[in-house]
């Protein structure tokens, strides 16, 4: 259990290719958010849940806050989950990768490097919405989401301003399995998580 990291979830997104809210999609017999906010408890000692639906989410019994600068996606709840927090490592998950296990994010969390942000590589693509970052990196992403050209506004460009270090993690961590980052885009993303998901 880390004590010193805290986690914190980002429910925020739109689910326009999905149509519907990913977070209350089922898996056996839980929605979605409560297999990734189960798996956060487990880990750290205190997990708090971004969203600009509070009241759909009292049920989870976690601390919940909106974003500070509404519409600025992920970046926003970043932002505000930072501000939040009470620590400098902070561990950032999306509620949409409902197969990453505990031995991924402990493997992310443990990582041995001073960056300001750890973000993990696999299956072709930087998996920025599940990683360590540091308090710290408040004034910087402050500093973009003021920029004039919101479509700046995004995570990567977080990543790549504060020296994120990125890992390859399908190759180094013993363990790891494809689909593991698999995000649930849209509705046959979420039937491939269905059919792959194990409790």
């Amino acid at each position: 259990m880390y004590n010193d990291i805290t986690g914190i979830i980002l429910c925020g997104g739109k689910s326009i290719r999905m149509g519907r809210n990913k977070a209350f999609l089922r898996l056996g017999d839980k929605f979605v958010i409560e297999v990734i906010s189960n798996l956060m408890k487990q880990l750290f000692d205190r997990v708090m849940l971004i969203t600009n639906d509070i009241n759909n989410y009292e049920f989870l019994n976690l601390e919940t806050y909106g974003d500070m600068y509404i519409g600025k996606g992920p970046l926003g709840g970043i932002h505000s989950g930072l501000t939040h927090s009470n620590t400098e490592k902070n561990f950032i998950i999306s509620c949409d990768i409902p197969l990453i296990t505990k031995d991924a994010i402990r493997f992310i969390a443990d990582y041995p490097s001073k960056k300001k942000i750890i973000v993990p590589y696999a299956e072709g693509f930087i998996q920025q919405m599940c990683g360590v970052y540091s308090k710290c990196c408040l004034g910087v992403i402050e500093e973009i989401i003021e920029q004039p050209d919101s479509k700046k506004c995004k995570v990567l460009e977080l990543v790549e301003r504060a020296g994120g270090e990125i890992i390859d993690i399908s190759n180094i961590m013993s363990g790891y399995t494809q689909n593991m980052f698999l995000n649930m885009n849209d509705i046959s993303n979420y039937h491939k998580v269905v059919e792959l998901y194990t409790e």
